[in-house]
């Protein structure tokens, strides 16, 4: 591809450090998206990592709760959580291992550590589902560290394609409606790779170890471990690892330009679903 036709680079419109909370029966995570500095990003409604040694921080999990109108990603970098749902499905996800959870017009379901001790670490993403698709039956997309591709598309660069496309290589995750890029990208000390993102779709960087750059030169705006970049402006993703290289996730999808109505674990497109998802829950029909 000539100079010419290179897309324009991509620039940090915005950046937001998460704040810590607790979730679920008191498991400490940092919320980066859904806390007040960034309410949302659509199609994404949250964003949470969770990162701790210390197992008082996320031994009580996350018990039984009901889910309506959207989707949720969990992405386990280190540790092992057992998932079960009301329609019987049940699972183990390990260390490198992705959960995508349609829950369409409902389910409940719990996510326990299954271990009493050692690190557990990972991510849990929201992501908003269409108003057509809200009342679908539910679904997983589940995949174990050895089904995730890995790629090195520069030196000293290494991705993890969740969901969407570097290059040739596609990930696993398929979602039509919204098109989702999820990239888990290392970067070597002083690595660098540029990145086309997709075309329309809102994009977010957050960094969880280490310190990059996004953009070149005089352009160049830091990107430190536990923050997140809102990016725009562009196209063309530039990245640099600072002395100590880094590693973020590289998230992005279609924005879907519907009303947002939601309330704790329900996300509708009006006041009345929203009322009659806990009418549905409290009588049983999830």
């Amino acid at each position: 591809m000539s100079q010419s036709r290179l897309p324009a680079p991509a620039r940090v419109v915005r950046s937001v450090r998460g704040q810590p909370t607790s979730d679920g029966a008191g498991v400490r995570l940092t919320r980066v998206i859904g806390a007040p500095g960034l309410p949302d990003l659509d199609p994404f409604l949250l964003l949470d990592e969770f990162g701790t040694e210390k197992a008082e921080d996320y031994i009580a999990g996350f018990p039984s709760h009901p889910h309506r109108g959207f989707e949720t990603v969990t992405y386990m970098l280190d540790g092992r959580m057992r998932h079960k749902d009301n329609h019987g499905n049940e699972g183990l996800l390990t260390s490198g291992s992705v959960q995508w959870m349609t829950a369409g017009r409902g389910l409940v379901h719990s996510e326990m550590p299954e271990q009493e001790s050692g690190r557990m670490r990972g991510f849990q993403l929201w992501v908003n589902l269409p108003a057509s698709e809200k009342m679908t039956a539910p679904r997983y997309q589940e995949f174990a560290p050895e089904r995730i591709p890995v790629v090195h598309p520069a030196i000293g660069v290494q991705v993890k394609v969740i969901a969407g496309r570097v290059g040739e290589v596609a990930g696993p995750i398929m979602q039509p409606a919204t098109d989702p890029l999820y990239l888990d990208i290392r970067l070597e000390p002083g690595a660098a790779w540029d990145f086309v993102l997709p075309d329309g779709h809102n994009a977010f960087a957050y960094a969880f170890e280490g310190e990059l750059d996004i953009g070149r030169d005089d352009d160049a705006r830091p990107l430190p471990a536990q923050q997140l970049a809102v990016l725009g402006g562009g196209a063309l993703l530039q990245l640099h690892a600072g002395g100590q290289g880094a590693r973020l996730i590289l998230v992005a999808g279609r924005p879907l330009r519907e009303p947002v109505v939601r309330h704790g674990p329900f996300v509708m497109n009006t006041r009345q679903e929203l009322m009659q998802a806990f009418v549905d829950f409290q009588e049983g029909r999830f």
